[in-house]
This record gives C-alpha cells, structure tokens and sequence, in this order.
C-alpha cells in the first residue's frame, strides 16, 4: 500500500451518496419508532444501516487505494 495512499477528503467525495443514504435510514427508523420507545424499535435497523455503510466506506477506501472507478459498492448487497 506504499505505492498508492488515500485521503480523507476523497473518501468523503466519493462516499457523499453512501453518507445521503445511511441518513435517510437512520432518521426513517427514528421515524417510525413509537413515542417511548425509540431505541428500541430503531435500535436494530440503525444498527443494520451502519453495518452497510461500514462495509461501503471500506469497499470505496480499497477501491481509491487500487485506483478502480468502478466501485463494488455501487452493486446492491
């Protein structure tokens, strides 16, 4: 990885779409949740959406890292 590095500021350029998303998700669960229970009911869904953005922002950082525009997060999971 010596060869090629990445910066934080094209992560951020290329994960802005990903990052639209996981805001939408969370505040659709927050949403949805029921007047007392709102970690509750959007404890696990936030959790899930988190889990897909993680695995985006390191498939998009690799992707940078190797030079490939054709990002396998642009391909549903």
């Amino acid at each position: 990885m010596e060869d090629k590095r990445i910066t934080a500021e094209e992560l951020v350029a290329g994960m802005q779409g990903d990052m639209k998303a996981l805001a939408e998700k969370i505040s659709e669960a927050i949403n949805k949740a029921k007047a007392g229970r709102i970690i509750a009911d959007s404890e696990e869904p936030v959790r899930d959406a988190c889990a897909v953005f993680r695995r985006q922002a390191y498939q998009k950082a690799l992707d940078l890292c190797h030079g490939r525009s054709d990002s396998a997060v642009d391909q549903p999971f």
